[in-house]
């Protein structure tokens, strides 16, 4: 075993090729051993698990600088870096950290971003005097983005040492998608030399290493460019998933999995029967475009996020659309695409709608066009990790003027806002999908949401208010009913639905017959939804206590441990309330 002598880069450097392609397989057995038992990025790691290593036996570690984009490629180097055991007892993220070790420089999981990240590194070096190479390996769709295009464009002329070393899988999560894709298919076939080169376009020196999985390959192009005085691309021709055939042959679910069976690479749980709002939107969507020729699914990058599996895209055809990691693209996208007369449903995750708050406000909200956004997995029940977070979308979304943000308690609320959303004209409209999992109540619901910031009665009481907003509704149900046997009072439940405004009406006549008002929230506290309420009552006798996030960042926290430290359990809040009162 090599792989358990390898402490630092340094302890690499010392094998020879054939011991770095035993150790290769090594690291393949390591990563899918720990994959098939715990799920994580599969494919994205399997790929690179050549490219990795000769970069760490070519490169001086940390002194010359590694900048991975889509961090979730770097579970190899951190096996590389000393962090071994960390991955193995999963001690360690996984995704790049400085707080981990000295060869992470940014904490990152977001795409598309190293290139600009390494062009201030670049930048700083330079006007330090230092002569150390910095390398960006930007891969799995990233350069679809944005600001992969925007650092291209200056790294291009930053006139001194710049390695942007290019993983082309052809892949994103799904397949690729936006006309740089074809340049690169004729790169690769022409192993490079075609004329038309969209690197060579911006400015940047090339080279192209057609067996981008090949060792010898690899460490050969990595000793060309190192201690290069411009900016050049290494175009790396891989093999996504390589080593575990299934991962091969479904690239798109194993971009990440759940754990799943080394053998036969089915998953351990038949995900198939666990009812999801990303399945339902998908066959929801689905059903309504075939009567409306006219309304499109939306996604950038994550089509599996509302329920358009590979399946789905092709029975939807040209009534999907999936931009690329184009975050801000698909909202102004979405945005001509309403104003064009057309109804667009725009899928996104909590965590990356963050990257469009221009597009959403200038290209979107200013302009009052009817595209509807639905946004997934936000809240403590969401993404665990601190780059994907999902708290900061109430504070961001609900204060951009003319925009709706509806906030649905369980399915049959869900849908019925979405119902309405498509229907609609007259607003651009966001609906926050509920994530703590697909909550059926048998009852009905008003598909009729025109009649802006309209609040809910679901149960009428006096002294106590309590104002819960989607997710955490039905923790208001339960701090409703644990107030009760505490007081023998009931409290008057309200389901807010809008997340954009406030109910004046409703409020004002709560002061007759109520002390208190407490709202509870699956978000940040500040600029969220409760401060709406807060802020109302500012000039009267109300007493009002807010309940939500801290606004913090939290890394691969436990969701009852994260609700705890919030004061977000049925026990504290009712604690809390009766303390106030007295």
């Amino acid at each position: 075993m090599y792989l358990e002598h390898i402490n630092s880069p340094a302890d690499l450097k010392k094998l020879n090729l054939e011991q770095m392609t035993i150790l290769s397989s090594e690291i393949r057995q390591v990563l899918l051993n720990e994959l098939s038992q715990y799920g994580g990025h599969v494919g994205p790691n399997l790929g690179m698990v050549e490219a990795t290593i000769a970069l760490h036996y070519v490169f001086n570690s940390p002194v010359d600088k590694i900048v991975f984009d889509v961090s979730h490629q770097t579970y190899v180097h951190k096996l590389l870096t000393g962090r071994r055991d960390g991955y193995i007892n999963h001690t360690v993220t996984g995704f790049s950290s400085p707080h981990e070790s000295p060869h992470d420089f940014f904490t990152l999981g977001h795409t598309s971003t190293a290139v600009s990240l390494s062009c201030g590194l670049a930048k700083a070096r330079d006007l330090k005097g230092e002569h150390t190479n910095v390398v960006a390996v930007v891969g799995d769709g990233a350069l679809s983005g944005g600001e992969a295009f925007e650092g291209l464009d200056n790294a291009a002329v930053l006139g001194s040492n710049m390695i942007i070393v290019v993983n082309d899988n052809q892949r994103s999560i799904a397949e690729n998608h936006g006309g740089v894709y074809a340049n690169f298919k004729a790169l690769r076939d022409s192993n490079g030399a075609c004329e038309c080169n969209f690197f060579k376009a911006f400015g940047f020196d090339y080279i192209y290493v057609g067996e981008g999985n090949d060792l010898a390959s690899l460490i050969a192009a990595f000793q060309k460019v190192k201690d290069i005085n411009h900016p050049i691309v290494v175009h790396i021709n891989t093999q996504k998933g390589l080593g575990f055939e299934p991962a091969i042959k479904d690239e798109e679910d194993f971009h990440y999995s759940m754990p799943f069976d080394l053998t036969t690479g089915k998953l351990k749980m038949d995900m198939s029967k666990v009812e999801s709002y990303s399945s339902l939107t998908g066959a929801y969507l689905l059903d309504k475009m075939k009567s409306n020729p006219t309304l499109i699914g939306v996604s950038s990058g994550t089509p599996m996020v509302m329920g358009f599996h590979p399946a789905q895209r092709q029975e939807a055809g040209k009534q999907f659309v999936d931009v690329g990691i184009a975050e801000e693209h698909a909202v102004a996208f979405s945005s001509g695409f309403a104003k064009g007369g057309g109804r667009p449903v725009y899928g996104v995750y909590s965590t990356f709608i963050q990257r469009s708050y221009d597009q959403l406000s200038q290209d979107l909200c200013i302009n009052n066009n009817p595209a509807v956004m639905l946004v997934f997995l936000s809240g403590v029940y969401g993404i665990p990790d601190v780059t994907h977070l999902g708290f900061f979308d109430i504070p961001l979304i609900s204060n951009i003027p003319n925009m709706v943000y509806l906030a649905p308690t369980c399915k049959e609320e869900y849908f019925a806002m979405l119902e309405w959303a498509i229907a609609q004209t007259d607003h651009p409209v966001s609906i926050r999908v509920p994530s703590n999992g697909v909550i059926a109540t048998g009852k009905s619901y008003d598909t009729d949401y025109s009649q802006l910031n309209k609040f809910q009665i679901a149960q009428k009481g006096n002294s106590l208010a309590i104002v819960a907003l989607g997710t955490f509704y039905q923790l208001g149900e339960s701090v409703a009913k644990l107030y009760k046997e505490k007081t023998n009072v009931d409290a008057t439940l309200i389901n807010p639905r809008y997340i954009t405004g406030i109910d004046k009406d409703m409020l004002d006549e709560l002061k007759k017959e109520h002390d208190m008002v407490i709202t509870i929230e699956d978000g940040v506290l500040d600029g969220g939804f409760g401060e709406k309420i807060a802020r109302y009552y500012g000039d009267s006798d109300m007493r009002v206590l807010n309940f939500g996030l801290k606004k913090e960042f939290v890394d691969r926290f436990q969701v009852d441990e994260l609700m705890k430290s919030n004061h977000l359990t049925d026990e504290q809040i009712v604690a809390d309330v009766l303390a106030a009162m007295e």
